[in-house]
């Protein structure tokens, strides 16, 4: 085996440079060790002068440009190949109500558009709290979208001190869906079709009337009308707008505050008897009921309504590719009189652009309303 000599200064100092460049950890740093080899065995990159940072800046920025460009390229890829596998649906709701009705006819169509299924599941419960956390917590990858209402987007920040999701940052809006006409309905029993016959016949016969409803800005609308008139009517909350009509019907809670969308065949046959409505005219459907403001004065409620939303971070070629969908079938002739006329709903006419800042200004008018509400939040 050949012997190492030791390393010769005098003999070397004048073929090996004095100063020497070393990469470390993707930095650049300089020795004037003498040395053949570093400390940790590498050998030095010899006749290189050394690099100040400032040198670095234009390829870390030329990076940084490319690694964007990639992540945008890529999501538009994804877009175009998107979806290829089912889509999950969230409503907050049980299965039965207006909200559910619409959020299924509209995963049917879009099953047939995407050519994916489109499967609708039902998260009821906790003032539509429950399911509206599910939907912030999926993964934003465009399989999951949810049919949300007004109640837990701009309300329930105001009726509750916290709540388990943001409803300002957790979601992106993709399209307002429709909004709901309500009315005060009673079981057909009480032979009452008027508010101060219903007025009357709490206080000849106190705390034994009772209303249902699933929704804090409906609560609010009959606290309210009680507070004004002295009513004595007690609430009985539910979880969906079917449960409300079948209480009505069966007369164990025989009024309610609910969408006309619920109970058309039973305002039609008659077993449900309908007081008013919130609209800012009369419902095509029931020219017969008059408005709110027709019978008390002054403003209409605010219409509650329902939009289609996906988790923060979802794609946005992917919210462009489901917003462009549901104007398309929304906008279709059969689908508007199924789904729209025949069952008192009002269009919206607000897409992706105008649906963000519509939220907003919602949400001055929703902290108004619970704030004179009375109850503090809970």
């Amino acid at each position: 085996m050949p012997q190492l000599r030791p390393f010769d200064y005098a003999q070397e100092s004048e073929t090996l440079p004095r100063r020497y460049l070393y990469v470390r950890f993707g930095s650049f740093s300089t020795d004037s060790r003498p040395s053949a080899l570093r400390r940790d065995g590498r050998r030095p990159i010899l006749n290189q002068k050394p690099r100040k940072w400032r040198d670095a800046l234009p390829r870390f920025f030329i990076a940084s440009i490319l690694a964007v460009v990639s992540l945008v390229v890529c999501a538009s890829v994804a877009a175009q190949d998107y979806p290829t596998r089912p889509i999950r649906v969230i409503i907050p709701l049980g299965a039965g109500g207006g909200g559910d009705v619409f959020a299924r006819a509209l995963a049917d169509e879009l099953s047939k558009t995407l050519h994916q299924p489109v499967i609708v599941e039902n998260r009821p419960g906790g003032a539509l709290n429950i399911g509206t956390r599910a939907c912030a917590e999926s993964a934003p990858d465009g399989y999951t979208v949810c049919v949300l209402s007004s109640e837990p987007m701009v309300y329930n920040q105001f009726a509750f001190k916290s709540l388990p999701f943001d409803p300002e940052k957790d979601f992106e809006p993709i399209s307002l869906l429709f909004f709901n006409t309500l009315a005060l309905v009673t079981n057909r029993s009480l032979k009452v079709r008027t508010i101060p016959e219903l007025v009357a016949l709490s206080k000849a016969k106190p705390s034994t009337l009772s209303y249902g409803t699933f929704s804090f800005p409906l609560a609010h609308f009959m606290e309210k009308l009680k507070q004004e008139t002295g009513a004595d009517i007690v609430r009985i909350p539910f979880r969906s707008g079917s449960e409300v009509v079948n209480a009505v019907l069966s007369g164990s809670t025989p009024v309610a505050i609910l969408a006309l969308s619920n109970m058309v065949p039973q305002l039609q046959s008659g077993h449900i008897t309908a007081l008013v409505v919130t609209g800012k005219t009369r419902s095509p459907l029931f020219p017969d009921i008059p408005t709110l403001a027709e019978v008390r004065g002054g403003e209409n409620y605010p219409a509650t309504w329902f939009g289609l939303f996906a988790p923060a971070g979802t794609p946005k070629p992917i919210i462009a590719r489901l917003a462009h969908e549901v104007a398309r079938i929304v906008d279709d002739r059969g689908f508007r009189q199924r789904m729209y006329i025949d069952r008192a709903v009002e269009p919206s006419g607000v897409r992706l652009e105008e649906f963000a800042r519509f939220i907003r200004d919602e949400r001055k008018t929703a902290e108004l309303i619970v704030r004179a509400s009375g109850p503090q939040p809970k």
